[in-house]
């Protein structure tokens, strides 16, 4: 099973450079399940002013959004994202500790 990236909301700037609502921060969520078992990591990014070609607001897909996030995270961040989703259903399906009372 396959990790999914997918965005829940972005920020913008109203009005930069000449372009009006550029994205400069991306509210994104990892996850994955396996079986009954499933993890989840969250967290924000922020973008670097855009260069080249600018990508209109109507014309931002999440597909869009998630590989600017991807890219400004860096394969290192992703990876590791994606290893601490795996542990944590590995905990669960295999557990090394609990909590509880023994009464």
């Amino acid at each position: 099973m396959a990790h999914t990236w997918t965005v829940g909301e972005m920020d913008y700037t109203i009005s930069q450079d000449g372009h009006a609502n550029v994205v400069n921060t991306v509210h994104w969520l990892c996850s994955k399940t396996v079986g009954e078992n499933s993890g989840s990591s969250y967290g924000t990014v922020g973008l670097e002013a855009p260069s080249g070609s600018f990508v209109e607001w109507a014309d931002v897909t999440e597909a869009t959004a998630v590989a600017w996030a991807k890219a400004a995270l860096g394969d290192d961040r992703v990876a590791s994202t994606e290893a601490a989703i795996d542990a944590q259903i590995a905990e669960l399906a295999t557990p090394t500790s609990g909590t509880g009372v023994s009464w």
